[in-house]
């Protein structure tokens, strides 16, 4: 009898294990994503559309090797970062990787949404690109290498200077990094920073030399202008041009330039500045285009200049969620000094193209009106699917079933890693759908669609258990560190259950469909908490599936 014991305790330890893995796990069988811009504007066939990337795509940087363009955008705590996109044409932009797509090469763990990596520079030198970039909270300032840019890249060859938004400017066979750093003076107000210029030895990855302010404060440091950053340089009919964002990354942010005849200064700066921002516009005029600025140049193999930069399109005053666009405008010359946009002047929505051999709209486009859809039946996820935070581990399968997530952390724990994986809401107007295969098997188990801003800004639409009965429910999350249950309603959980979130600007519908039938749990619910005003930080809208069960540990 007693050696019946040790059996019978492994059994049912077995059974336990079964039933809580059983418990933790989703199933999702499909996604499906169609969005319309709020802005209907025609497009004449030799035109393009503004902004070149929708959605959460913010602080570009483009470079050009031969007749290819290549561009990376910031992507913060988000995994994987910095999505890589090549064009032929600057106007159709495809994604072909993800400079950051292994855990060895950075880490967010306990990192905010917000922090993490932020504005890269991208370029190429002898056969190599390069990014130097930041990790907010991390270790700083690095550089990464790939000799092809859909990957893999290097891991991180970490730098020793303070500061952020560094970018490398390469002069025959040298190379020079200029980032935004304090002040070589106490700062005099809150956002004074400075623009500084070092040698990088690029075969040694290091820095050289000594370090040398070019800017302080920004073009008029007696007006108290803040937050000089995002600097590039370039070199023009003999002249050294910074440009540089000024102005912070709301409404009054803008592109400065300043020029010099050496690399090192002094840096004068254009009587003309702003070269280019939306500030000084009627806050209700149609369809506003917001807080531009973040430029970078590009020169054409013809000749031509052309810059991208971000800015934002609210549906209300202040008012967004799906984040910081990528825009492409041309750049002209004129009295020795570069322009994007006159003063006062609407970024326009279509404009023409440059001249360059014209592309097909990709398979995935990224501007416009647009849907795709995914079953998940590839052997590996495509590209643009991320989730939050690096994960030690896989937390998700894929099979003849679809994609199954597996419980981890819960949406909101920066310390870990939650079963999350979404795609960028690129509209204001759209229409998000999955269906999902889940039993909740304790109390506060969940699957289903989340929406995310950031970990203390998110939305839960799903399946879920209470007070040990199964119903479909949606929680809020509104700068806060807990959920608020908004709606819940019985469901039969005997098949697949399939959601819909249906997103109009401020207001959002949430539907569910069973055997029973397509019903509404909640109509034009106030998603504003949703909006960067109101949520914080320089992301957009994340949504796709979740599942967490708090039986089932964070791992």
């Amino acid at each position: 009898m007693t050696r019946s014991i040790p059996r019978l305790v492994t059994t049912l330890s077995a059974l336990v294990v079964a039933q809580a893995a059983a418990a933790q796990t989703a199933r999702f069988d499909r996604f499906s994503y169609d969005g319309r811009s709020q802005e209907r504007v025609g497009v004449a066939p030799n035109a393009y559309r503004n902004p070149i990337l929708s959605g959460y795509y913010p602080d570009p940087s483009v470079t050009r090797v031969g007749d290819d363009y290549y561009l990376v955008n910031s992507s913060f705590a988000h995994f994987p970062g910095l999505p890589i996109f090549h064009s032929k044409d600057l106007v159709s932009w495809v994604q072909i990787g993800n400079a950051i797509s292994r855990s060895s090469q950075l880490d967010f763990t306990g990192r905010a949404v917000s922090q993490g990596v932020f504005a890269p520079d991208i370029s190429w030198h002898a056969g190599v690109f390069y990014i130097v970039n930041t990790c907010v909270e991390c270790k700083g300032n690095f550089v990464i290498t790939a000799k092809d840019p859909a990957g893999p890249w290097s891991d991180p060859i970490w730098l020793p200077f303070e500061g952020i938004d560094p970018s490398l400017y390469w002069e025959g066979d040298k190379a020079y990094i200029v980032n935004n750093r304090a002040p070589n003076e106490p700062p005099r107000y809150d956002g004074h920073r400075a623009i500084w210029v070092q040698e990088y030895d690029w075969r040694a990855g290091k820095m050289v030399g000594p370090s040398t302010q070019i800017v302080n404060g920004g073009v008029d440091l007696a007006t108290k202008p803040v937050w000089i950053e995002g600097p590039h340089l370039i070199k023009h009919d003999g002249f050294y041009y910074l440009i540089a964002a000024e102005g912070g990354t709301g409404d009054n942010h803008s592109e400065v330039v300043f020029r010099s005849k050496s690399l090192t200064g002094p840096f004068a700066p254009y009587v003309g500045n702003p070269i280019l921002t939306q500030r000084g516009l009627a806050a209700d005029r149609p369809n506003p285009v917001t807080s531009a600025g973040h430029a970078k140049f590009v020169q054409t193999q013809n000749g031509d200049w052309w810059a991208t930069f971000l800015a934002t399109r609210p549906y209300a005053p202040e008012r967004y969620a799906i984040g910081r666009e990528t825009f492409l405008l041309p750049v002209t010359w004129s009295n020795g000094w570069p322009h994007i946009l006159a003063p006062k002047t609407p970024i326009p929505f279509a404009a023409h193209k440059p001249n360059l051999p014209v592309q097909p709209r990709p398979t995935t486009p990224v501007t416009g009106d647009f849907g795709y859809s995914d079953t998940f039946r590839g052997k590996g996820l495509a590209m643009q699917w991320i989730g939050i935070r690096t994960p030690a581990t896989p937390f998700y399968t894929l099979g003849t079933g679809g994609l199954t997530l597996h419980s981890r952390a819960a949406l909101g724990d920066r310390q870990g890693v939650p079963a999350f994986l979404g795609r960028r809401q690129q509209h204001h107007v759209a229409t998000i759908t999955t269906r999902v295969t889940f039993v909740p098997g304790t109390d506060g188990a969940r699957a289903g669609l989340a929406a995310v801003q950031n970990d203390d800004s998110f939305l839960f639409f799903g399946l879920t258990r209470i007070a040990g009965k199964p119903v479909v429910a949606l929680y809020a999350r509104d700068k806060a560190q807990s959920d608020t249950l908004v709606a819940a309603a019985p469901v039969d959980l005997s098949g697949p259950v399939t959601l819909t979130i249906r997103a109009d600007a401020g207001e959002m519908t949430f539907d569910y469909q069973t055997r029973a039938g397509r019903r509404t749990l909640k109509s034009k619910f106030d998603a504003n908490l949703l909006t960067t005003a109101r949520a914080g930080g320089f992301v957009g809208t994340i949504v796709g599936p979740y599942v967490y069960d708090p039986a089932a540990g964070t791992r």
